[in-house]
């Protein structure tokens, strides 16, 4: 019997992790391709090392994860010569999770103490260095889910977002700088945040998110099935009355 083709299908690309895979990053990709297959959603990860052209016109998920500051420069250098390619691919909606040092590279720039480490410029901000790391879990309230959002940040940069949207309000830990009450960054498709655990097998509603916004600009208007989450929503819950 001839099997039935899978509704749906999505490619991830993750983003040189062989510099930037700090903290289990990684598990945002098996998170996101486990949570499509239980659906039955065709998904392909193509891992792109700092060698490799990234072709955004085949991705439909992106993730750049976290690096020190020698691998964001490396990293951006990479990036710079398809950073046309990159924001071409952001302003057309595309699917983007970009965490800690990646959410730094989203920006203008990252001042640091050795000199000035220059973004993609494809979001309004930008970071500079402070005098103490950020070190704690952290829960946020976002607008994406019903849920908190529960991680674990470890960062030096102190980032600002002007006018962007957050993508969460503090209820407990640090976030952008310590002062201003809220984590992260959502622009158009794109999530930047400094959380750390990893954040989606952490966060399922957020890992859906993401699925559903790269489903919806492929497809158009898409539906996801639910998922049996109880355990995460056990864990989450555990997570958030301990520290609150």
């Amino acid at each position: 019997m001839k099997q039935k083709a899978p509704k749906y299908s999505l490619t991830i690309g993750h983003l040189y992790p062989d510099l930037l895979n700090l903290y289990g990053d990684r598990g945002n990709i098996a998170c996101l391709m486990k949570r499509c297959q239980w659906r039955d959603i065709e998904v392909q990860t193509i891992e792109f090392q700092s060698e490799d052209t990234v072709d955004f016109q085949k991705l439909d998920i992106v993730l750049l994860g976290g690096g020190s500051d020698r691998e964001q420069i490396l990293v951006c250098r990479k990036l710079k010569k398809i950073q046309a390619d990159f924001r071409s691919y952001v302003e057309d909606n595309g699917t983007v999770l970009a965490v800690c040092g990646g959410y730094q590279l989203l920006g203008k720039y990252y001042e640091t103490r050795e000199g000035r480490i220059e973004g993609l410029d494809l979001v309004n901000l930008y970071t500079e260095q402070g005098e103490d790391r950020l070190i704690d879990n952290i829960i946020l309230e976002s607008p994406l889910c019903k849920m908190p959002v529960v991680g674990f940040e470890n960062h030096g940069g102190r980032t600002y977002i002007n006018n962007n949207r957050p993508f969460g309000k503090v209820l407990y830990g640090s976030g952008n700088d310590g002062k201003s009450g809220y984590e992260g960054v959502i622009y158009k498709n794109v999530i930047g945040t400094y959380l750390h655990g990893p954040l989606l097998p952490k966060n399922p509603q957020i890992c859906d998110h993401l699925i559903l916004k790269a489903l919806e600009r492929k497809y158009g208007p898409a539906h996801l099935e639910p998922l049996d989450d109880i355990q995460e929503q056990e864990a989450n819950t555990y997570m958030v009355q301990r520290l609150t």
